[in-house]
């Protein structure tokens, strides 16, 4: 990665969102990331646990029957399609990294998902570092700018290991990482609480991150109840971060104009998925 402030001959300026799960950066940072991709930004989201596992069992199989998805269909496949029409609708490209979810790795039901690190987990933020790193080290692959990612809100063991993996990867390598106060988790605390900046949308970036989020119909219902629950709950929070993101990205060339796709405009959940 090139640190704060390198400079680059010419282009946009380059943004990675770092996403535990096929919905997270939408959820909590939907808004600025199609902010950053209408003003020329280049950005890309790569979402850690994407892998689909042949034969799920046990709790990995009730994860996907509990939303009416039977044991012959490949849930994760439908979730990396619903993933590609959101990223679509905020003007972002996606990258799917290819680790499995925790009910794959070992974490027998819902509570586990919040509770200690389970011996044998292969999903550590080693891995997830060696993801990243294999994943910014691709050809034409260029150094971001930003790095964006969780702040574990809500103890998620995926978004926890997603956390520490960046900070991994931004002592080894920088630029330091803006942390994302993750959403819908973070309703449920108090006002005021969480990351210190807060970054009100624009009706655009809002209509932008709604389209985003109605485009993960296998997780709304879970998450938030309908298509007008989660609308109201996400207009209900502005998104937070630990830092000004936008400070943080440099000025350059601006890129070619992006336009949005149009798309369909959530309770929050427990902890599967």
């Amino acid at each position: 990665m090139s640190g704060p402030g390198t400079a680059r001959d010419a282009g946009p300026p380059v943004v990675l969102a770092v996403s535990p799960h096929l919905d997270d950066a939408a959820f909590s940072a939907g808004a600025l990331l199609a902010g950053l991709a209408a003003r020329g930004a280049q950005v890309r989201v790569a979402t850690v646990f994407t892998a689909s596992v042949p034969g799920p069992e046990g709790f990995a199989l009730a994860c996907q029957t509990d939303k009416g998805f039977g044991p012959d269909v490949d849930y994760m496949a439908l979730r990396r399609a619903e993933d590609e029409a959101a990223m679509a609708a905020l003007g972002v490209r996606a990258v799917h990294l290819g680790l499995a979810e925790a009910p794959h790795r070992g974490y027998a039901d819902a509570a586990a998902l919040f509770g200690p690190v389970v011996a044998g987990d292969e999903g550590t933020p080693e891995s997830v570092a060696a993801a990243l790193a294999q994943e910014l080290a691709g050809p034409g692959t260029p150094a971001p700018d930003l790095v964006l990612g969780p702040a574990g809100l809500g103890d998620h063991v995926d978004h926890r290991h997603v956390r520490d993996a960046l900070e991994l990867v931004s002592r080894r390598h920088g630029p330091p990482v803006v942390r994302w106060d993750d959403l819908p988790y973070a309703l449920r605390l108090p006002s005021g609480a969480g990351g210190a900046h807060e970054r009100p949308a624009t009706a655009a970036e809002t209509r932008a991150k709604l389209a985003a989020c109605a485009s993960y119909p296998s997780q709304l219902g879970f998450q938030f109840g309908d298509v007008t629950a989660m609308a109201a709950a996400l207009r209900s929070r502005s998104e937070r971060f630990s830092g000004d993101p936008e400070r943080t990205v440099p000025a350059r060339r601006p890129g070619p104009p992006v336009v949005h796709r149009a798309g369909a405009a959530g309770r929050p959940g427990g902890g599967t998925r």
